[in-house]
This record gives structure tokens, C-alpha cells and sequence, in this order.
């Protein structure tokens, strides 16, 4: 009977054992397609940041007394390129930080395209065409990787959070991780003046 009641135990234990084993495997990898998101939703706003200034110049030499919208796009760019995050290591406060200097951009470009408007050869340059439209294209790929991104983040959350993965995660220090949200400034409508 000793030796049954010792085998039980050992079956169950290594049973057990493996099942730590695949989880602390499933949460490690699911965690790198969260920091590998992260890391293309970042690629897709250093694009961005890598067209605003030749955007900016050929408007520049447009439309010079424009100065005040030019200057604020080049500085919510400086902004926003002066923040990095780890996608590992990333709490929630510099999260929000980093999506409030990403949505300054935003709204900083959409000035400058409002500007672009009072210029009609500024509109059929060519030049200008091709970055507005490579800009438009960036923006698209922004919007298409922070949801491939959250999606990701789901499920990994999902992991974290069950019942009785979020033991094995908690005992190996997985935690849930922060979804890219619409800034505040996103819900009202932007209003465009001349």
C-alpha cells in the first residue's frame, strides 16, 4: 500500500510539475508577443516622427508666416520622441504619458493639414502629395498595430487573470498588461479654423 500511496503522490506531483511547466512557458511567450506589438506600434509612430520633418519643410516653404503652427508640430514631435517606453517593464502612468505625447502629434498634424488647405499650390505639389499621403498611410498602420497590439494584450490578460493560471503567474510575477486607450482630447471633435 506504501508503494501505491508513493506512486499516486509522484504522478501527481510530476503532473502537477508539467502543468507549471506549459503554463510558465504559455504566460513567458505570450508575454513576448506583447512586448513585440508594442514594439511595431512604436516602429509605426517612429515613421511618423521620421516624415513630420519633411512634411513640415515643404510647408515651410509655402507658407512662412505659418510659423506658429510649424513650430508646434516640430515640438509635440520632440515631445514625443523624448519618451520611451520598455513594453516589458512599462507601468501605467508612463503608458498614458506616452499616448498623451502620441495624440499631441496627432493633433499638431491635423493644424498643419488644416494650414496646407489656405495654399492651393502647396495642395497640387507634388512633393507635399507624396508626404501627405505617406503620412495618412502611417497613421493607418498606427491605428492597425495598437489594435493588434490590445489584442494581444487580451489575451495575455485573459491568461493572467484565470483561474488557475493566474496562480503560476502570480508565483512567477506575470501581471496584467495596460491596453492602448483614446486619449481624453480624442472625444471632442477638432475643430479646424482659418
Amino acid at each position: 500500500m506504501k508503494k501505491t500511496t508513493l506512486l499516486i503522490i509522484a504522478v501527481v506531483a510530476a503532473l502537477l510539475a508539467g502543468y507549471c511547466v506549459v503554463t510558465y512557458n504559455s504566460l513567458a511567450k505570450a508575454s513576448q508577443e506583447v512586448d513585440a506589438a508594442w514594439s511595431n506600434v512604436e516602429a509605426q509612430y517612429q515613421r511618423r516622427s521620421d516624415l513630420i520633418p519633411n512634411l513640415v519643410n515643404t510647408v515651410k516653404g509655402y507658407a512662412a508666416h505659418e510659423s506658429e503652427t510649424l513650430e508646434s508640430v516640430m515640438a509635440a514631435r520632440a515631445a514625443a520622441t523624448s519618451i520611451t517606453l520598455d513594453g516589458s517593464n512599462m507601468t501605467p502612468a508612463q503608458f498614458e504619458q506616452y499616448a498623451a505625447a502620441q495624440s499631441s502629434v496627432t493633433s499638431a498634424l491635423g493644424r498643419l493639414i488644416a494650414v496646407a488647405e489656405n495654399y492651393p499650390d502647396l495642395k497640387a505639389n507634388q512633393n507635399f502629395l507624396e508626404l501627405q499621403s505617406q503620412l495618412e498611410g502611417t497613421e493607418n498602420r498606427i491605428t492597425v498595430e495598437r489594435q493588434r497590439y490590445n489584442d494581444v494584450v487580451k489575451s495575455f490578460n485573459k491568461k493572467v487573470v484565470t483561474f488557475p493560471k493566474n496562480v503560476i503567474a502570480g508565483m512567477f510575477g506575470f501581471s496584467a498588461k495596460e491596453f492602448f486607450k483614446a486619449s481624453e482630447s480624442a472625444q471632442a471633435a477638432p475643430v479646424v479654423q482659418f
